[in-house]
């Protein structure tokens, strides 16, 4: 898409619909928790095959994502955006209607083809519109804002529909936003086309790809099978030679690098991902996964009591992202804004490692939740600012598939190690509230990690 004018009728659209798909994108990471026990029923699932409805998604979603940035630089970010949203849409149809657990599964695999396509294209679509400055600060700022809220949001609205109308609509929802966002964005017009024909890296596509997927896969099955155990050694093995593959075909073989080994020339990049990777071990998946056994398990909440037990995240991250940081981002530097949103969220993360089975609401999840929720708002946007600024138009694709594949790698690494690391505890209440506890006082830590690792981050202000 082309670089929208300040002023341009055109950017207020681009921002909904960017914002709109990549909502969709991060709730069905989280939405179809809370609805798993009504699937299982329905479809007869064997219990060993459940986690699959929502590892299949996360799999593909992670295997697929450098390539998805990539295609946006070479295709046209209004192409892959549409093509995304039909691939992301229609197994969503699919699914919604499956009769079998097999379908189901191959149907959110998917999805997360789509999502892959689809999540880099939003964000190409953004930092190729709005030029560096307060403009593209707000775009960020709302995309961010957005994406916390719809992983926040996922229980809650998974509970209402389970509960309200069926399961099957947890996916089927996706059908007419998709269609609408896809009448809306042919209105929009195209990019530039490209200096010469473009050519797919497909060694560096396939490699990566593969070695992401098993990386993920290895993740994923990790707790249930144990490290040691010879299918999780084996996937682990052929990743890192795959990724070592990929690395090799980027800096020495390919024409047009999927990941352009110049991108990490910029400190921006380079520390910002790193920052991106640790980041995305403690948000979204990690922190929802064990607050959402908290309420459950231990406070003993309903599907839909969970789901609005988390309100106070979303709307409170929402505002802090929409206008808190965008304010303060014109009156300080980027990095200030992650070291402090880094250092308040861990203030959040360590008050929560202090549940009880005893806690109740109040001060067992809302308290907590500010510190956490203004913490979030404050690092997110500037983060996102920075691991895409300084970088070329024809490389935006590459850049936004790169931030988005650091964030689902580090939330899969960090659930899997946080979760190995409370694993084997009793049952009782109090046994499993002190685990839950011991798994945010880790979240802190790292927190409190990602502050010193962000001081590497250049000192600019995007603003």
């Amino acid at each position: 898409m082309r670089r929208e004018e300040p002023g341009s009728a055109a950017s207020g659209l681009i921002l909904t619909l960017a914002c709109a798909a990549q909502f969709m994108v991060v709730l069905d990471v989280s939405v179809v928790n809370v609805a798993l026990p009504a699937i299982q029923s329905s479809l007869g699932f064997e219990a060993s095959d459940l986690p699959w409805v929502a590892g299949a998604y996360t799999l593909t979603f992670a295997g697929f994502l450098l390539l998805g940035g990539r295609l946006a630089d070479l295709f046209g970010a209004r192409r892959v955006f549409l093509a995304g949203l039909a691939l992301f849409a229609m197994p969503s149809l699919v699914g919604g209607l499956s009769t079998t657990a097999g379908l189901l599964i191959a149907a959110r695999a998917a999805q997360g083809l789509g999502a892959a396509v689809l999540a880099p294209a939003t964000l190409t679509i953004l930092t190729t519109t709005f030029p560096e400055g307060p403009r593209r600060t707000r775009a960020l700022a709302t995309w961010t804002a957005v994406s916390l809220a719809g992983g926040a949001s996922g229980n809650l609205i998974g509970g209402v529909l389970t509960q309200s109308l069926s399961w099957r609509w947890i996916l089927l929802i996706n059908v007419p936003i998709g269609a609408a966002a896809a009448a809306l964005a042919v209105r929009v017009p195209p990019g530039r086309p490209a200096a010469r024909t473009p050519r797919l890296d497909l060694p560096g596509a396939a490699s990566a790809t593969a070695g992401l997927a098993l990386l993920a896969y290895a993740i994923m099955q990790a707790g249930p099978r144990g490290w040691d155990d010879p299918v999780i050694l084996a996937a682990l093995a052929a990743a890192v030679v795959l990724l070592a593959g990929f690395v090799l075909v980027e800096t020495r073989l390919a024409r047009d690098p999927l990941i352009p080994p110049r991108l990490f020339r910029l400190r921006a990049i380079t520390a910002g991902n790193a920052v991106m990777l640790l980041a995305g071990a403690c948000f979204q998946v990690p922190m929802w996964y064990f607050l959402t056994l908290y309420m459950q398990d231990v406070l003993h909440y309903t599907a839909l009591q969970t789901g609005l037990g988390f309100l106070p995240h979303t709307l409170l991250t929402m505002a802090v992202g929409l206008r808190v940081t965008p304010w303060l981002m014109r009156r300080t530097d980027d990095r200030t804004l992650v070291i402090a949103g880094a250092l308040t969220a861990a203030g959040g993360f360590l008050w929560q490692s202090h549940i009880t089975a005893d806690s109740g609401y109040l001060f067992g999840v809302l308290g907590p939740a500010v510190l956490i929720s203004v913490g979030g708002g404050l690092l997110n946007t500037p983060l996102t600012a920075t691991v895409t600024s300084g970088v070329a138009e024809r490389d935006a694709g590459a850049a936004s598939g790169l931030m988005n594949t650091a964030k689902q790698v580090g939330g899969a690494v960090g659930l899997a190690v946080l979760t190995a690391a409370v694993a084997g505890r009793a049952s009782t209440p109090h046994a499993l509230a002190a685990a839950y506890g011991d798994a945010f006082l880790i979240m802190s830590v790292m927190l409190v990690v990602i502050a010193a690792v962000s001081l590497a981050l250049p000192a600019r202000r995007s603003g």
